[in-house]
C-alpha cells in the first residue's frame, strides 16, 4: 500500500513524525505498506527547519514543493499546482494530510480531483470561527475527506453533526503528545536557563502569534502590562511577527524576558518546568494539559475543548481584568488540577496506521 503524507508548516512535522516512525514499524513486520513525504514549503527556513529535523528524528522529505510565502490565495494555488504534478509522477491509493494549514486544504482538494482518497488526521476539530484561516481550511477539508482520525468525541461529533457516517469516523487520540511523550526525557535545558537564573515552578512561558493579540500596538501593549504587573519571571520566545510590536512597546516590561524562537526540545523543557503557561496556540493547550501544568488562553473560542472541559486550560477571551483575575488564581495556588483525554497515550499514530491497513 502506498500512502502521500502532506506536510506544510512546523506543526504539520510534529503530527507526522509518529506516523512515520509507526509506518517504519509496519514495515520491520513485513507489511506492505509505504510512504512518500511531500513538503509543500508554506513555511520553510532552513537553519530552523533543519534542527527541527534533526531533533525530532524526521527522515528528509522526498520532495519539497517549495510554495513559499504570499497571501492566502497565492499559497495556496501554488500548493495546488505543484502537489497535482507530484501526485501524477507518483500515484497513491490515500493520500494523509494532518492539522488545519493552508497545505492540508490545497492537498485534499488536488488529491479528490484525481480521484485519491484523503484521510485528515485531526479531523471534526472547530473553533467556530470563521475569522480564522484554520477554521475555513478544516470546514474545507472535512467536507472531502474520505476518512477521519480524530482527538476527541466532540470532534466525532462535528463531523456527525455534518453528515460523516460513523464508519468513516476512527477516534484514535492525539499525535502531537505521541511527538510530546517520545521526546519528554530528551528535553533540553536551554542557555537562557542559567542567565536568567531560572528555577522550576518560578516562572511563566509566553506565547503570542494570532494577528488579534500582537497586530494590535495597544491591545499587545495592554496584554503586556497585564502579565508584567504580577512580578513574576515571563519567557517570551517571540514569533517574528510578534517582535515588530515588542519592539514599539512604549512602557518596556520589567519581567517579561523576550528571547528567540528556541528548537522543540528546549520548548518542552521550558514548559515542563513552567508554573504556568500564556498562549494563543492550539497545540500548547494540548501540551500543558498532558503536562498538568496551568494553561491561560488569550482567545475567545478553541478548537480544543477538551483541554478546557478535561485539561489544565482555561480561557480569557480578550479581557485584561479575567487575564489579571487567572493570574491571582495561579500565584495564589487554586488552579484546577485537569486530566488527560482518552487515548493521548503516545500510542496514536500506531492506532492509525493499523487502521489505513485495515482499510487497504
Amino acid at each position: 500500500m502506498k500512502i502521500t503524507l502532506i506536510a506544510g508548516a512546523r506543526p504539520n512535522f510534529m503530527k507526522i513524525a509518529p506516523i512515520i516512525r509507526a509506518i517504519e514499524r509496519k514495515q520491520t513486520e513485513g507489511k506492505a505498506i509505504e510512504y512518500r513525504l511531500v513538503h509543500t514549503g508554506q513555511h520553510y527556513d532552513d537553519k530552523l527547519s533543519r534542527i527541527f529535523f534533526e531533533q525530532l528524528q524526521i527522515p528528509e522529505p522526498h520532495v519539497n514543493l517549495g510554495a513559499g510565502s504570499g497571501t492566502q490565495a497565492e499559497q495556496t494555488a501554488r500548493i495546488m499546482v505543484e502537489f497535482e504534478k507530484d501526485l501524477i509522477a507518483h500515484p497513491t491509493h490515500l493520500v494523509v494530510v494532518v492539522g488545519d494549514v493552508t497545505s492540508t486544504m490545497a492537498c485534499t482538494i488536488v488529491a479528490k480531483k484525481l480521484n485519491t482518497k484523503v484521510a485528515h488526521v485531526e479531523g471534526g476539530i472547530r473553533s467556530f470561527d470563521m475569522s480564522m484561516p484554520e477554521e475555513i481550511n478544516r470546514i474545507v477539508t472535512d467536507s472531502l475527506a474520505d476518512y477521519f482520525f480524530t482527538t476527541s468525541q466532540v470532534a466525532n461529533q462535528n463531523l456527525r453533526k455534518t453528515g460523516v457516517h460513523d464508519s468513516q469516523i476512527f477516534f484514535v487520540g492525539n499525535t502531537m503528545i505521541d511527538t510530546l511523550l517520545l521526546h519528554l526525557p530528551k528535553a533540553r535545558q536551554p542557555i537562557l536557563w542559567e542567565e536568567h537564573q531560572l528555577k522550576s515552578n518560578q516562572y511563566f512561558v509566553l506565547t503570542l502569534h494570532r494577528p488579534s493579540n500582537v497586530d494590535d500596538l495597544n491591545r499587545f501593549e495592554q496584554w503586556m502590562k497585564t502579565i508584567d504587573e504580577i512580578g513574576t519571571k515571563t519567557i517570551f520566545p517571540v514569533h517574528p511577527r510578534t517582535l515588530k510590536n515588542f519592539l514599539k512597546l512604549r512602557n518596556k516590561p520589567k519581567h517579561i524576558i523576550a528571547c528567540d524562537p528556541l528548537s522543540y526540545l528546549e520548548f518542552i523543557y521550558l514548559l515542563k518546568e513552567a508554573q504556568a503557561v500564556i498562549t494563543d496556540s492550539g497545540g500548547v493547550q494540548e501540551e500543558t494539559t498532558v503536562l498538568g501544568i496551568p494553561c491561560i488562553t488569550l482567545r475567545n473560542n478553541t478548537e480544543r475543548p477538551e483541554t478546557v472541559s478535561i485539561g489544565t486550560n482555561e480561557m480569557v477571551g480578550d479581557n485584561y481584568k479575567a487575564l489579571a483575575a487567572a493570574l491571582t488564581k495561579l500565584t495564589t495556588g487554586t488552579w484546577k488540577k485537569g486530566a488527560i483525554p482518552e487515548l493521548w497515550d503516545g500510542r496514536t499514530s500506531d492506532r492509525i496506521i493499523s487502521k489505513i491497513l485495515e482499510l487497504g
